[in-house]
């Protein structure tokens, strides 16, 4: 029997959105759900009627309802959603138009900033005037190449209020990469700023934007934001103009919102780029909105009275997750910088003086902290803390008990996993059950989730493929320049010939005890030695457990006809690899994984290479190793770090 890290008291689950959502739902169609699982359960036997149910229980605003909430789930995908309905984005994220805070901003190098609801939607309003006055129209594409500012949340308001389709990156991507994003969907309008901050270093971007756009040749307008520089010298820079001139003069200007159908595109969303050019992900106004307050409100417990981070970029999807709490009315903390500067207590010292009540991070961050021995509870006031949200890659069932024991007992831990792909998530959590070590608390309310074995056939209590086996709303509309949809139906839809279901590319275990799930790494990253698979994030939990290594990376390598793990370790504080610590390192893995998750080399490196999302790019360390070219190492935040790698080729070509 697993004893759960946490049990929502029983005033937790009575004022929880999801009590009273399970309450509506009981009442309309006459049943009598008592719990999550339950409810689950409910939602994806009877997906239409779930779905409506979220549409009334969000309060989408609408200036036209639906005739049917989708025309046929059998269509796989294509599915029609909410047809008949007409509504604007942005409206529904500028319900709430009073004097209480919409956007706080908070930046590792001192500025800061706030706006309230009021205030937000008068910004938008005179941007969105000047967008129009300047000829953008429905369907136009308005990118951002911005960091995580006040001015970037406005300009994606701006533009989806009058129905243009909004697309980002942060400044900390370099510009040929911004430009194979952006330079793909032909925008319009780029707005850009000056330059950054990040671990206490200025960087000025003005050249790099310059460079973005003399590569976009659609662009008509480049509006820079004064962020480094009180007046930035804009002469290199085609087509710019200042933020603070482009805008509206006049006060309080009337601002109507589009009204388009529930497919109208609201998002260009990326992929990583780490296997070639990044693929371009048109997501819709309407799905992206009813699935996002399904998971602030029912999933997150997201309340008008909270303040809610994500550490994040505007290249990450976890921005526009975040973003969409303004239509709950809760008060958002955009940052901008390192969260770990100038020391580890930098995120706790603002989560304290900002009172957050939901803080939304990574299992990279958390294993920093862990690894270090920060212990955020003991050093800094952690009151106001009751939901830490988690994402990005699998978490350990070590960090899990590093949460509770050191920074609160009692608060929600929501890890969540999902994707770019649907701007939300297949597995996350719910505030009314409880949370065991190491497992997402179940599948997303209205997600078919299952777990398929190479033969597509569903199991549970080890491991499988993630796949979804019916529709949901804010699946992809169609990838930018796929004109028959072959690259969207190969990029899901093929694994499993037999079946049409969408496969993630995610290894995870559905628990039949507790319901939960646990990821155990991408699949296409997947070790299969002596033809038996291995998932990363198994190996990686256990390589967590040793204080000497900051973080690792492990890949196979074809070897003699089969294939032999490499582990790659980043030390902490620079030690030593001795044969000691490698001799551990085998030890424990073959005493709490298996003989076959022993790796037959390990080697030290200085670092492991990362997306911008965070995320570690297993797939071109074992290009490398393997003798195969690294076909994108721009889409690495750190691509130079691949020499390292290259240097030891010959070592393991030999031995």
């Amino acid at each position: 029997m697993k004893t759960p890290l946490w049990v929502p008291s029983e005033e937790r689950k009575r004022t929880a959105h999801l009590t009273r959502f399970i309450d509506l739902v009981n009442r309309r169609h006459g049943v009598d759900h008592r719990d999550y699982r339950s409810l689950y359960e409910w939602s994806i036997a009877h997906v239409p009627e779930f779905w409506a149910m979220m549409w009334e229980f969000g309060d989408l605003r609408a200036s036209r309802g639906f005739d049917a909430v989708v025309d046929d789930l059998r269509v796989f995908p294509g599915a029609k959603w909410f047809a008949g309905a007409r509504l604007n984005f942005a409206e529904n994220l500028l319900r709430y138009r009073d004097d209480r805070p919409a956007l706080i901003f908070r930046s590792e190098s001192g500025p800061s900033a706030r706006v309230t609801y009021a205030g937000l939607y008068e910004a938008v309003a005179r941007l969105a005037h000047s967008l129009r006055a300047m000829g953008v129209r429905p369907g136009d594409r308005v990118c951002g190449y911005m960091p995580n500012l006040i001015e970037t949340a406005v300009a994606m308001l701006a533009a989806t209020a009058i129905g243009a389709v909004w697309a980002s990156c942060a400044t900390d991507i370099g510009p040929q990469v911004a430009a194979d994003r952006l330079g793909q969907v032909e925008p319009k309008v780029l707005f850009t700023a000056d330059g950054y901050v990040y671990k206490g270093e200025p960087y000025a971007t003005l050249e790099n934007a310059a460079a973005v756009a003399r590569g976009i040749p659609s662009l008509e307008r480049v509006i820079v934001s004064s962020y480094a520089h009180t007046r930035p010298d804009l002469t290199a820079l085609p087509r710019a103009i200042r933020y603070e001139e482009f805008l509206a003069p006049e006060r309080h200007p009337a601002l109507t919102f589009e009204q388009l159908p529930f497919d109208h595109p609201v998002y260009i969303m990326f992929s990583s780029g780490t296997t070639g050019r990044p693929k371009a992900m048109v997501q819709s106004a309407g799905g992206v909105l009813i699935n996002h307050l399904k998971e602030l409100l029912l999933h997150t417990d997201l309340q008008r009275s909270d303040v809610i981070t994500y550490v994040t970029t505007c290249s990450w999807m976890m921005w526009n997750w975040l973003l969409s709490s303004l239509a709950v009315g809760a008060a958002v903390l955009l940052y901008d910088g390192s969260p770990t500067y100038p020391d580890a207590g930098a995120m706790w010292k603002l989560i304290a003086d900002e009172r957050v009540t939901i803080f939304g991070t990574s299992a990279t961050y958390l294993n920093a902290l862990r690894s270090a021995g920060v212990r955020p509870g003991r050093e800094h006031d952690v009151s106001s803390l009751r939901e830490i949200s988690q994402t990005g890659s699998p978490l350990s069932a070590e960090g899990f008990e590093y949460v509770y024991r050191e920074i609160k007992e009692d608060l929600h831990f929501n890890s969540i996993s999902g994707g770019t792909d649907i701007n939300g998530c297949f597995a996350c959590g719910n505030p009314i059950s409880p949370v065991y070590a190491g497992e997402l608390q179940g599948p997303a309310l209205g997600m078919k989730v299952n777990a398929y074995d190479d033969e597509g056939r569903p199991v549970r209590d080890r491991q499988g493929e993630l796949v979804c086996e019916a529709p949901a709303p804010s699946m992809p509309l169609y990838f930018w320049n796929d004109p028959d949809g072959r690259k969207y139906r190969d990029a899901y839809f093929t694994f499993y010939p037999h079946t049409r279901v969408w496969r993630h590319g995610d290894y995870i275990c559905i628990h039949s005890d507790t319901g939960g799930i646990t990821f155990a790494g991408r699949s296409d990253a997947v070790l299969k030695p002596g033809g038996v698979r291995i998932g990363t994030a198994e190996i990686y939990r256990v390589l967590e457990q040793f204080p000497e290594v900051a973080d690792s990376l492990v890949v196979g390598q074809s070897w003699r006809g089969d294939q032999r793990i490499v582990l790659f370790v980043k030390l902490a504080a620079g030690g030593p690899l001795t044969a000691q610590l490698r001799d551990a390192i085998r030890a424990r893995l073959r005493m709490q994984a298996s003989p076959r998750h022993v790796p037959a080399v390990i080697l030290a490196v200085p670092d492991i290479p990362y997306t911008y999302n965070m995320k570690k790019v297993e797939s071109a360390v074992a290009n490398i190793i393997n003798g195969r070219p690294v076909t994108n190492r721009d889409a690495l935040a750190n691509p130079d770090v691949l020499i390292y790698y290259e240097e030891l080729l010959p070592v393991l070509q030999t031995g």
